[in-house]
């Protein structure tokens, strides 16, 4: 039996990662004290029309939106097929967005795929049991 390397409950590296040394933290203290020209810099710029100086900005101060839940009511019986038009009926006539309708209409399409294999997994266990 081989002997641990290490003891138990006692660190390998007793004296830890050092404090403030990372490159993140290094990178952040080095430009903490031009920050403000940085700031100012990058307004001018997006002022001027550079797009990518305004998007960095507008990253920082208005994130992205997440998308939210929405209820929808669309019925649920019927054949896949009936299903997947009424989400494009629902989709067409703006009752649910687009991306949400594409979103529909792929669950959908896995649902078929989820469907289709079970029915083979079943026909193979009777053409299995029977022979």
């Amino acid at each position: 039996m081989t002997t641990p390397k290490f003891k138990p409950g006692v660190s390998g590296n007793p004296k830890g990662r050092p404090k403030d040394k990372t490159p993140a933290t290094l990178l952040r203290k080095s430009i903490m004290g031009d920050m403000p020209a940085i700031l100012n810099t990058l307004v001018e710029l997006a002022k001027g029309g550079d797009v990518q100086a305004a998007k960095v900005l507008l990253d920082r101060v208005c994130p992205a939106l997440k998308p939210q839940a929405m209820p929808i009511c669309l019925p649920v019986n019927g054949t896949l097929a009936e299903q997947g038009g009424e989400i494009i009926k629902a989709t067409l006539s703006g009752q649910i967005p687009p991306d949400l309708g594409s979103q529909l209409i792929t669950a959908l399409a896995h649902q078929a795929k989820i469907l289709e294999t079970n029915d083979i997994i079943r026909r193979l266990e009777r053409l299995e049991s029977s022979t």
